[in-house]
């Protein structure tokens, strides 16, 4: 597995600031989120100077409006075109939301019959994430919120997954029954990893209530082989540039620890046979 850090989760620092604590923390790579440092500049440019900090695993397209960057199918694009010229393999994007009333978005993501040959190039990965539950009401203002119409419009369409834990774990909390479906679609190639609790999302681990260490068992006990991308709030925190990668390690050898344990004493016990 790659082990990959959200650029989201040190957005209160600059993208080049960001880039040097990810690798002083030991992390594999970078998921890229593109934001407002993408304004009135030469994306290009500042895409390799990044990359030249530490690998870029993969690009998370905007979740908000940026100037010049069109909508959300203009930013999809964008971010995929950026990508190919990078050598940058996987674009991640959010599904429209119902209740923002992204029907054109909505109406797009429907008429695509291979999302890998259309809109991937067939160079870059693409891969939608599912998405959280909300509010008091707790409902999900996005579209294919439910697993089942998410794994069958994902297989129908040539699309692959990025699973979010934290915003599976705010519908249920017990969320992995539902992370085995989404694996034994085939489709999932990038993981987001925190936790959520009390209407919180994106918490260091066993700061929420999410089974993670035990999902992260059963991960090991699985071929998954992309990448787990650690995801968190940088208020999570402190102010402290030196604690958080100290943190950021920690947590980084927590999930190398809890997602190898179970291979290496698979490779343990063979060699003690073989010797045997």
């Amino acid at each position: 597995m790659r082990y990959s850090l959200s650029s989201g989760t040190l957005f209160i620092f600059p993208l080049p600031k960001a880039f040097e604590m990810a690798r002083a923390a030991g992390f594999d790579s970078v998921e890229l989120i593109i934001n407002q440092e993408f304004q009135r500049v030469n994306n290009r440019t500042l895409i390799r100077e990044l990359a030249a900090l530490h690998p870029i695993h993969s690009i998370h397209a905007p979740f908000m409006m940026l100037d010049g960057w069109g909508g959300p199918v203009d930013m999809l694009r964008r971010c995929v075109e950026l990508a190919d010229e990078a050598g940058i393999g996987l674009v991640n994007f959010h599904p429209p939301s119902w209740l923002g009333c992204e029907f054109r978005f909505w109406l797009w993501l429907y008429k695509i019959a291979d999302f890998q040959k259309e809109v991937g190039r067939e160079r870059v990965l693409v891969t939608i994430e599912n998405m959280p539950w909300v509010g008091k009401s707790r409902i999900n203002p996005h579209i294919l919120s439910v697993t089942q119409k998410m794994v069958r419009f994902i297989s129908e369409r040539n699309l692959y997954m990025t699973f979010d834990t934290t915003h599976l774990g705010s519908g249920k909390t017990n969320f992995i029954n539902d992370f085995y479906a989404f694996y034994n679609s085939g489709r999932i190639r990038n993981i987001h990893f925190s936790d959520y609790g009390h209407g919180r999302e994106h918490l260091i681990p066993g700061h929420g209530i999410l089974p993670l260490t035990r999902f992260l068992n059963h991960l090991s006990q699985t071929n998954y082989d992309g990448s787990i991308t650690l995801e968190l709030s940088p208020h999570e925190f402190p102010r402290d540039e030196a604690l958080i990668v100290e943190m950021l390690t920690e947590i980084r050898l927590f999930l190398v620890r809890e997602t190898t344990a179970r291979s290496q004493a698979q490779e343990h016990e063979t060699s003690y046979i073989i010797k045997d």
